[in-house]
């Protein structure tokens, strides 16, 4: 394979919607849009589609084809437009599961990522609406929750959709000396979003110290190191100041991180009589939900309750079986909107660092 075209040889884009026409009309005489895209009271065995909610899906690059159009290619601002809209309409979406959401995003959101490496966009431009949609898919991912395994999403599908655009945005940061007023945020999501990864700790590390020096970036490394450490208290301590969008990023590893806290404090506290631990402290310390989610992760990994309110650390009971049981994370995670919209937070996250960050990493 040939060295890739310069971006100066690239066209640019000039579709002016989020789907361009000759795709819409196609698929709705092949009758395959999806329900998000149909005109609002359409009617009938051959519904149409809505030139407001259509959007252009992923289609494969196929060997040999030629490339497209300029004329079927949208522009960056039409693409962060697409990106705005999915993240207000779509995701918000209150008549359809969580995992359909996030289905249909995660596919709209790699053609917006195909739309732009086809064509000739500057840096900077390209990684704002890089950025938004990065943002935008760890939230609907981060969404699915308990049902993550059921419906019409792929979870593994998904993960792998985000760590592809963590490349595309990282190797855009990588490309020149263009401002990325946001790379510390996202380069912290990165390292979240991989956390107990040494190759990802590795690659953070090898960015210029100023970078390093942000304060997004410095509290993803200090959750990095109490992770590694094993320092629970100071882990969940941190998970619980971290705004939304990290917040949405690290969510894949709370239920392995409290995994490993309450084995090591059945290795501290468990003896041939047994001893008990109030279950309000292993809801504070481990940032759960409640009491009927601290009873339910001690009862998942074979540690009898002595009442409603106390659990029994009794030596030989402990037991992992299978994934961590799932939690809501309302606590970590979906308390951080705090009365926000998802596109809001998307567009402007790193507007909230100097609120939500820890006074001290200390």
């Amino acid at each position: 394979m040939g060295p890739a075209m310069p971006s100066c040889q690239l066209p640019v884009g000039t579709c002016p919607d989020m789907c361009p026409a000759a795709e819409r009309a196609r698929r709705e005489r092949e009758r395959r849009l999806h329900r998000f895209e149909v005109a609002p009271g359409c009617r009938g065995d051959w519904p149409r589609a809505d030139p407001l909610r259509t959007v252009k899906e992923y289609c494969r690059p196929a060997a040999g084809k030629p490339r497209p159009p300029p004329s079927e290619l949208r522009p960056p601002s039409v693409l962060l437009a697409t990106v705005r809209y999915l993240a207000s309409e779509v995701a918000e979406s209150a008549d359809a599961s969580r995992a359909e959401v996030a289905s249909f995003v995660a596919d709209r959101l790699r053609a917006v990522r195909l739309d732009l490496a086809l064509q000739g966009a500057g840096d900077a431009e390209a990684a704002v609406v890089l950025e938004a949609a990065l943002a935008t898919l760890l939230a609907v991912v981060a969404r699915l929750g308990p049902d993550a395994a059921r419906g019409p999403s792929d979870l593994v599908l998904l993960q792998t959709q985000v760590q592809e655009g963590f490349g595309s945005l990282r190797r855009c940061y990588a490309r020149g000396a263009a401002p990325h007023p946001r790379q510390a945020t996202f380069q912290g999501l990165f390292l979240l979003y991989n956390l107990g990864s040494s190759e990802a700790l590795h690659e953070v590390l090898q960015l210029p110290a100023t970078l390093r020096a942000c304060p997004p970036l410095r509290t993803a490394l200090a959750v990095v190191a109490a992770f590694r450490e094993g320092n629970a208290a100071r882990l969940f301590r941190l998970l619980r100041t971290l705004p939304y969008l990290p917040s949405c990023a690290v969510q894949c590893h709370v239920g392995h991180a409290r995994r490993e806290a309450l084995a090591r404090l059945d290795r501290a506290l468990s003896t041939s009589k047994g001893q008990t631990l109030p279950l309000s402290f292993m809801v504070y310390l481990l940032a759960l939900d409640g009491l009927n989610e601290a009873r339910d992760l001690c009862q998942a990994h074979g540690l009898p309750l002595d009442g409603e309110e106390r659990v029994v650390f009794l030596r030989g009971r402990y037991a992992e079986e299978g994934p961590p049981p799932a939690s809501s994370c309302n606590v970590l995670v979906g308390s951080k909107l705090q009365g926000r919209t998802l596109e809001e937070v998307v567009m402007a996250e790193e507007e909230d660092e100097a609120v939500d960050r820890p006074r001290s990493l200390a």
